[in-house]
């Protein structure tokens, strides 16, 4: 399970075919059942032969995580709310302004539910995995972006794919430095959420 051969196609079957495949149109029970089949082989996969344990990984300057996130934050949430002003003013902040509580209840599920399912397939997983297959970390960091954003094929839509490369390429940053899973959860949800509450649910898939 550790050669390259295998993790060349485990990677294959995993992060092209299987999110590929969800851009076509067949059984939504098909689907489901590959990414419960696959979860449970990540998990396997993880604790049986990359011996990780699911723990916290300590980091010990928290003050400099958030820092770097609230400056990465205020420049996101700088240039979405322009451009939810400039292409739908309508949508500005629609959702937290009329639906409150769809509002709350869409960022409890998608933070819990949603974001460390995917950090832990698209970080954890990844660097565990192939990391120490590639000799130029830009490279391997880049690759993780364009995988990640390839898994949102299905939404057949370009931002959503522009946007999740961008998201993939910071997520990759930050896990490559602090080999946080909590961490890089904590900045996707902060990202995902602001993406909701601006405005940009309609567009990127969301429910409105």
């Amino acid at each position: 399970m550790n050669s390259v051969f295998y993790k060349g196609i485990e990677f294959f079957i995993i992060f092209i075919l299987i999110p590929v495949s969800y851009s076509l149109s067949y059984s939504a029970y098909i689907k489901l059942a590959f990414g419960v089949l696959g979860l449970c082989y990540i998990i396997y996969i993880l604790l049986k032969v990359e011996n990780e344990k699911f723990r916290i990984t300590p980091y010990l300057n928290w003050k400099l995580f958030w820092i770097e996130t609230l400056i990465k934050f205020l420049l996101i949430a700088f240039l979405t709310t322009l451009f939810v002003w400039l292409t739908n003013t309508k949508a500005l902040f629609e959702v937290v302004l009329n639906k409150p509580i769809m509002w709350v209840k869409f960022l409890l599920i998608y933070s819990f539910f949603s974001v460390y399912p995917q950090e832990l397939l698209y970080r954890t997983f990844f660097f565990k995995r192939y990391k120490m297959l590639f000799k130029s970390e830009l490279l391997f960091i880049f690759i993780n972006a364009i995988v990640f954003s390839l898994a949102h094929l299905f939404f057949k839509n370009s931002l959503v794919i522009i946007l999740t490369f961008l998201g993939g390429l910071l997520f990759a940053l930050t896990f490559n430095k602090t080999k946080s899973t909590l961490l890089v959860s904590i900045e996707h949800a902060i990202y995902g959420s602001w993406l909701f509450t601006v405005g940009m649910g309609s567009m990127l898939g969301f429910p409105m």
